[in-house]
């Protein structure tokens, strides 16, 4: 098997303005709000573009969304919010961490982006994912309406698929992968390498961000269970099942209209301004986890400092560490250090009053960040290994300047659309270097061609267009044959 499956649910195959007509429910780990006291129903939509994308769709297919609310044995009754149904699934204080943070973070996360650190496999653990994916699985099986869309999300719910199909075959399952699925010389590692591809197997559509994952699904498939794939599909006693690719993006529009306006312009030049106005700001907005490269990025920063190619007083690097799975040893691991990187650079080439480091290490709002992303002339994205990676994308889509240059790691999904940027191998530390200074000391006139051939690419592909394509190929009769 190579990469170069071709299935056939490519997404321009079927139009995705195929009407549906028929309820839809959504499983993820989460649900698409938050707890917030100060609104009226006490939740609020949660930020991001997935859930963006899908709950317009769920308020006028009538569906309903199921997940857990984030909060640890919590039994929270089903309600609405906002025209949409949702339906919490209880998870218990020592499921959160022997489902979520020990085999989903410490065990399947590490794998699924090339095993850049060791992974935990624990039978406990395993248990306990097994039994919450079955309560997903019999809760989607209780409030799916008769031939329902069933659309499950992520690694968390691999298992949900097959478990489903036997509980309710008359239902449509589909399932997309946000991040890497691994070859299977590493896949192959997973003590339950085979229930979960019997799990996903249950679906009739299995979506991917990149051929390669797709590819490797397939040949997992093959290697494991000796099913047959052809053009895309597997053919099981039950069903077909479909193997696609579906690149996810971002509601070009909105980033754009935020970008637009006032209050966003007004913050742009604050930032400009408390970061002393430098000739060039070098950004960096990640979640802080190992994936993201942010030490190599820093490390790069670090070597053209020392070497004068670039200039301590002409630019600056923002880097802002969004919080996450704070209790996985790894990633308190890389917070250390981060820090210890930021301290040691900054006590070296700093000014008084100008560090050339600015790090935050927490969540910023949506209208900081798009504020963030317009001051930034150069954005670096530099990920070991990345499903997609969505701040590449928001960050062109927030250049309506039409400048500012993206430096983007191979490895990112985003890579395979983002051809405008400057494409990187991150673990090449003089490539990084060199990519570094090629975005600093780049023309004004080919950033500006750069950037029109990222906007355009973004605008092209936008996350309604994602969602209304794998949908249609979900329905589409040689997906269901």
């Amino acid at each position: 098997m190579t990469d170069e499956l071709t299935p056939t649910t490519q997404p321009s195959q079927v139009s995705p303005s195929a009407p549906l007509n028929r309820p839809i429910v959504i499983a993820a780990n989460r649900l698409p709000v938050m707890r917030d006291d100060n609104t009226e129903s006490g939740w609020t939509a949660s930020p991001g573009g997935l859930v963006r994308a899908l709950l317009p769709m769920l308020r006028s297919s009538g569906g309903t969304w199921v997940g857990w609310t984030g909060e640890p044995d919590d039994n929270a009754e089903p309600f609405s919010v906002d025209g949409v149904d949702l339906h919490p699934v209880p998870i218990s204080a020592e499921e959160v961490l022997l489902y979520y943070e020990g085999v989903s973070n410490d065990g399947l996360w590490p794998l699924y982006h090339d095993a850049l650190r060791e992974s935990t496999y624990d039978s406990l653990q395993w248990n306990a994912y097994r039994n919450v994916n079955e309560r997903f699985a019999s809760t989607l099986a209780d409030i799916a309406p008769a031939n329902a869309i069933v659309w499950i999300h992520d690694y968390h719910l691999q298992l949900v698929p097959a478990i489903l199909r036997r509980l309710r075959p008359d239902l449509t399952i589909g399932f997309f992968l946000h991040i890497p699925f691994p070859p299977y010389e590493l896949f192959s590692r997973l003590p339950w390498r085979n229930e979960i591809i019997e799990g996903l197997l249950g679906c009739d559509l299995v979506g991917f961000q990149r051929p390669m994952g797709a590819a490797n699904f397939a040949a997992c498939a093959q290697q494991l269970l000796e099913v047959e794939e052809h053009n895309g599909v597997i053919k099981l006693p039950t069903h077909h099942a479909s193997v696609g690719v579906f690149p996810i993006s971002i509601d070009f529009a909105e980033v754009e209209e935020m970008a637009a306006g006032r209050a966003t312009r007004k913050l742009t030049s604050q930032i400009r301004a408390r970061l002393g106005d430098p000739e060039v700001i070098l950004l960096g907005v990640d979640r802080l986890d190992y994936t993201k490269g942010i030490g190599l990025r820093l490390r790069a920063f670090d070597a053209l400092l020392e070497s004068g190619e670039i200039d301590p007083e002409r630019c600056v690097m923002v880097q802002v560490a969004t919080p996450t799975r704070e209790a996985v040893e790894h990633y308190q691991d890389e917070r250390r250090e981060i820090e210890q990187l930021v301290g040691e650079i900054n006590g070296r080439f700093s000014r008084i009053g100008l560090p050339v480091i600015h790090y935050l290490y927490q969540t910023l709002s949506y209208d900081e960040l798009i504020a963030l992303y317009r001051a930034g002339d150069v954005m670096l994205v530099t990920p070991f290994r990345d499903g997609m990676n969505l701040v590449a994308k928001e960050y062109a889509a927030a250049h309506i300047d039409g400048d500012g240059v993206l430096v983007l790691s191979e490895f990112a999904g985003a890579a395979d659309e983002l051809t405008d940027a400057v494409l990187v191998n991150p673990h090449d530390d003089r490539a990084l270097q060199r990519a570094i200074v090629t975005a600093v000391e780049m023309h004004r006139h080919e950033r500006r061609q750069r950037m029109s051939g990222l906007r355009q690419q973004v605008q092209r592909m936008d996350v309604q267009g994602w969602a209304d394509r794998f949908l249609a190929n979900l329905v589409a009769p040689n997906s269901r044959s």
